[in-house]
């Protein structure tokens, strides 16, 4: 069974056997798959992923794969290319039979969770919240990006971090001198910000590479960062009870590189979730996507449980 992780941070894949829920082998490419005017470049995928597989089943000793299941940043409203291109590439290369094409956000509630009800927040540099029931369909919860939502992610945290600094700059209310030192010692003078910032093609990437600072000033006693954190927490909480299916309770787990800046986030998440999200059940994470994306593959290929299917976020072909 084949595994394909396509994201921010490049692109992963393995090979699994039918019957169980490891990759026996992996292949990773730091290069991110490029998006164009058509979407999710389909050919620039394809050019990494091809190879690859075939490293994968020469080094395992395959011949063929008979599922798999690609997951894709971006698959939900960029993915049409691939939609078209990746069933007959797949089937003509290596001679998949069943392919399941995903949303990250799929794989990631299935390497969260696996094929059973619940809720799963994945946060990174944005944030989207996914729940099910398993049966009749999907429950989608923000992922709009860092202009119209992702209310809580690295982006979120980061511009609120880089405000609250330029609100010290000016000598305005609601500033943190802490934050402003960070600031200008990752990126320079305050005043330069604009300037570095607005031009960029990639401003999220850049607002959540400041949030590891908003933490850092957190834990070390910045009111200004601690309460941001505090909000951050608040809307993972919030984006978690919108995206039940079905009456409060459950399982719900929080996934994704935002997790990483520790107790400073983690620490008013467990705080706030009695009140916010009453009668969950907050469960640790089982796997990673490209985990997530296994058990997909390893389910089609043995007519195992199913997720829901979904025009956006996972078919099946």
């Amino acid at each position: 069974m084949l595994a394909v992780d396509s994201g921010g941070s490049g692109l992963r894949c393995a090979l699994a056997r039918a019957g169980g829920g490891t990759a026996v082998a992996e292949r990773t490419s730091r290069e991110p798959v490029r998006t164009g005017p058509g979407g999710i470049d389909a050919e620039h995928l394809l050019g990494q992923l091809l190879p690859a597989v075939g490293e994968l089943l020469k080094e395992t000793g395959a011949d063929e794969v008979g599922a798999a299941c690609v997951g894709a940043a971006g698959m939900a409203t960029l993915g049409g290319e691939l939609r078209e291109r990746l069933p007959a590439a797949l089937r003509e290369a290596f001679g998949v039979r069943r392919l399941a094409l995903a949303a990250d956000a799929v794989t990631a509630y299935a390497g969260a969770l696996g094929v059973r009800p619940g809720v799963v927040v994945a946060a990174g540099t944005g944030l989207i919240a996914l729940g099910t029931d398993a049966g009749t369909g999907w429950r989608r919860v923000d992922g709009w990006g860092h202009l119209l939502g992702d209310c809580g992610s690295g982006a979120w945290i980061g511009r609120a971090g880089l405000e609250a600094a330029m609100r010290a700059h000016d000598g305005r209310p609601g500033g943190s001198g802490a934050l402003l030192e960070r600031l200008e010692a990752v990126f320079g003078p305050a005043a330069g910000m604009p300037g570095r910032l607005y031009p960029r093609t990639d401003r999220a990437a850049v607002l959540a590479s400041f949030a590891p600072q908003v933490a850092r000033c957190a834990a070390g006693g910045d009111a200004v960062a601690d309460r941001v954190l505090r909000e951050a927490a608040g809307h993972l909480l919030a984006a978690a009870a919108a995206a039940r299916t079905g009456p409060a309770g459950g399982d719900v787990a929080f996934t994704g590189g935002l997790l990483k800046l520790g107790e400073p986030l983690l620490g008013p998440l467990r705080e706030q979730a009695p009140e916010l999200l009453p009668g969950a059940r907050l469960v640790a994470p089982e796997g990673d996507p490209l985990h997530g994306a296994v058990r997909i593959a390893v389910s089609l290929a043995c007519d195992g449980p199913a997720l829901p299917s979904d025009p956006a976020l996972l078919t099946v072909h």
